[in-house]
């Protein structure tokens, strides 16, 4: 029997042709442990591909693997982007993170991460956590954001916070003509654990803000935080967070939130959060700009966690990873001059940005290939 009989291909599918971006992916199999994985490694010009790990129950083998195909391109621009020595890589989990979870699952994925002698580091993500991988790293010393117990830098909620707020400051300058955070009006979506510390943080300078989120708790800790700060708190229903009269939507909740329904319902001056993938698609960002919108691109943004993790394979330092956090300001001014002089949208412009590094790093040296092992030492 000839091996196109045996093994037959979908005209609708062909894996090559859509990860021809990509320089590998990985398809990971443990039946002992349950464990099905992707590792999608998008591009190593920059250093050794860096990306989270999520683990969520997809409805088939290829949503999961359009997830890491996106997530790792979107991760070799926001590594350019932070400007720090690695690539785009990710990886997923098919499973639902509140029944399927092991710890010899994860020790099995470990040793698939082990398995590529160093080209991807990982770490939590949307499903996991720190505590999932102090079990991978039994395996392998290529996992990065453990808990400050085990060798690691801790949340790195902390400095995705810490960089959001940057970006709204740079993006209040722009509008306003200064970077004050206070006397602003902000509709947020999500008050998870990165979503909350924004919010916080805003109260404190005296923010007016709209809030919505699927927990009562964190409503009620958010109405109990305003009462101890200058700043005021009104909650709206999830579906009304979208058409809210207020200067800046602040999306830290889920991906996917800018697109043909929702586009028309703003009512703000700009968009700024935390929340990955925000824009359902590039021409999403090219309307915003038609309507006037500014738009902080996620992947700048939201980076201070990114920025943590891959400072934490240098030694921890939280000083070091909050300095450079505070670049995220002026790469934001940065992104939207150049929209405003190329007469682009911003994340046309972020793209340009980022891709123009990878270029002209790729020119300057070669840090890393393959055939090299990482030049760290590592804890373990």
């Amino acid at each position: 029997m000839e091996i196109a009989e045996r093994i037959p291909m979908s005209r609708e599918f062909d894996l090559f042709e859509r990860m021809a971006e990509h320089e590998q992916v990985v398809f990971c199999n443990d039946p002992s442990t349950g464990l099905r994985a992707i590792i999608a490694i998008h591009n190593t010009t920059l250093g050794p591909a860096l990306g989270g790990c999520r683990m969520q129950p997809y409805n088939s083998v290829e949503e999961a693997l359009e997830d890491a195909l996106r997530l790792s391109k979107g991760m070799s621009y926001k590594c350019a982007a932070a400007d720090v020595d690695f690539g785009g890589g990710k990886a997923v989990i098919i499973g639902d993170p509140n029944t399927d979870k092991t710890p010899e699952l994860f020790r099995a994925f470990g040793q698939f991460v082990n398995s590529l002698g160093g080209r991807f580091y990982t770490g939590t993500d949307m499903g996991t956590t720190m505590e999932d991988f102090i079990h991978s790293v039994k395996e392998t010393n290529c996992i990065v954001g453990l808990p400050a117990a085990y060798g690691g830098g801790g949340d790195s909620s902390i400095p995705t916070a810490a960089g959001v707020l940057y970006g709204i400051k740079a993006t209040n300058q722009v509008l306003f003509g200064k970077d004050d955070l206070g006397g602003v009006t902000y509709a947020i979506q999500g008050l998870g654990k990165v979503g909350s510390k924004v919010a916080y943080g805003l109260l404190e300078e005296g923010a007016h803000l709209f809030v919505t989120d699927i927990s009562q708790e964190s409503l009620r800790a958010i109405e109990k935080k305003a009462t101890t700060t200058s700043g005021t708190v009104k909650i709206v229903a999830r579906e009304d967070i979208y058409s809210q009269q207020a200067d800046i939507f602040v999306p830290c909740a889920l991906g996917g939130i800018i697109n043909d329904l929702t586009i028309d319902q703003f009512n703000v001056k700009a968009i700024a959060g935390s929340a990955n993938n925000q824009l359902l698609d590039e021409r999403h960002g090219r309307k915003l700009q038609q309507k006037g919108i500014l738009y902080a691109p996620d992947y700048i943004i939201n980076s201070g966690g990114l920025i943590q993790v891959a400072d934490e394979l240098y030694g921890i330092n939280h000083e070091r990873v909050l300095a450079k956090t505070k670049h995220i300001y002026d790469a934001i001014l940065e992104v939207y001059r150049m929209s405003e002089i190329n007469g682009i949208s911003t994340m046309e412009s972020a793209n340009q940005m980022c891709e123009k590094r990878i270029q002209n790093r790729g020119k300057q040296n070669g840090f890393y290939s393959a055939s090299m092992k990482p030049k760290w030492s590592f804890r373990y």
